[in-house]
């Protein structure tokens, strides 16, 4: 597999799942986020991840929201399926799901819970990288999975044909540098962590798969661009209009702030599946400051 990064670059939104009061899949909604993202300049999405609820769909809903995506995007930019599950074998059947709709690749969280060793990573992702040929996605969120994909495993995987990338969440630079340092070519590293995107793409990454972009489409959008053309002024000015935001959308447990801001500018209703709940009353003022900050539209 040549290059399997190329193409993967710059913002890439990790899409919220609009859900009716009902709870159900509001698919009308999903369209026209997705057209939005594409108008604004957003150069990819990641569909059914954490910020898509993955967590509280079901297979057959997961199947349909990445295909309602893949369909509607419709080759205008690339489309990673969530599909990572702390079941190797479930991890490969979505990965095959995700290669027969025609998504571009997919994205592949640290086995959860189950706190495996570093040679089960290793095996557990090497297994479903030989399975499916669809370049694959590291994904390290260790605050929320309980488990670091080390560096040297990272590099080690690095190695193992259809592994792509890797969406590193720590937030540390340090982890970041490390990787670019080492990584052989074609391996692409992504910020899993707004408030270190910028920086992160100014050392050399390929791009970020954001929640933030999911609010602020364009100025993300700028953002990347600046950063990976070197322009650090212009990427600093951003990341610092924009870090207000990057912070309020985790202010309480994610995607909830996200919906709660996007029912803000219209484009969808603010509802989460249990355990996650609407966004607080407490906590809304803040997201909405955050908001006006960035100089979003806000409500009259």
């Amino acid at each position: 597999m040549n290059n399997p990064t190329k193409g993967l670059t710059g913002s890439i939104v990790a899409i919220v799942t609009p859900m009716r009061e009902d709870k159900s899949i509001d698919f009308e909604a999903l369209a026209r986020l997705i057209e939005w993202h594409v108008r604004e300049g957003t150069q990819g999405i990641c569909v059914a991840g954490t910020t898509g609820e993955s967590a509280t769909l079901n297979v057959e809903e997961h199947t349909q929201v990445c295909a309602f995506t893949v369909a509607q995007v419709s080759g205008r930019v690339p489309v990673i399926a969530g599909a990572g599950a702390n079941s190797t074998s479930e991890a490969v059947e979505l990965t095959q799901m995700a290669k027969g709709i025609g998504a571009s690749a997919t994205l592949q969280v640290a086995p959860y819970y189950v706190r495996p060793t570093q040679e089960g990573l290793y095996q557990h992702f090497t297994r479903i990288a030989e399975a499916v040929d669809l370049p694959l996605l590291l994904y390290n969120v260790p605050a929320r999975t309980g488990v670091d994909i080390e560096l040297a495993t990272t590099l080690r995987l690095a190695k193992v044909g259809g592994v792509a990338g890797v969406k590193d969440a720590t937030g540390s630079i340090e982890r970041a540098s490390e990787i670019l340092h080492a990584r052989p070519n074609g391996f692409g590293l992504y910020s899993g962590d707004d408030a270190t995107a910028a920086a992160l793409m100014l050392l050399g990454g390929e791009g970020t798969i954001s929640v933030t972009a999911n609010v602020a489409p364009t100025l993300m959008a700028r953002l990347c661009e600046a950063a990976r053309s070197g322009d650090a002024r212009a990427a600093a000015r951003l990341h610092l209009q924009l870090m207000p935001l990057h912070k309020s959308l985790f202010i309480e447990s994610s995607p909830s702030p996200t919906k709660w801001a996007l029912a803000q500018l219209e484009k969808i209703e603010a509802h989460c599946r249990l355990p996650l709940l609407s966004l607080s009353e407490t906590a809304q003022p803040l997201v909405l400051r955050a908001m006006q900050e960035a100089g979003l539209f806000t409500p009259r």
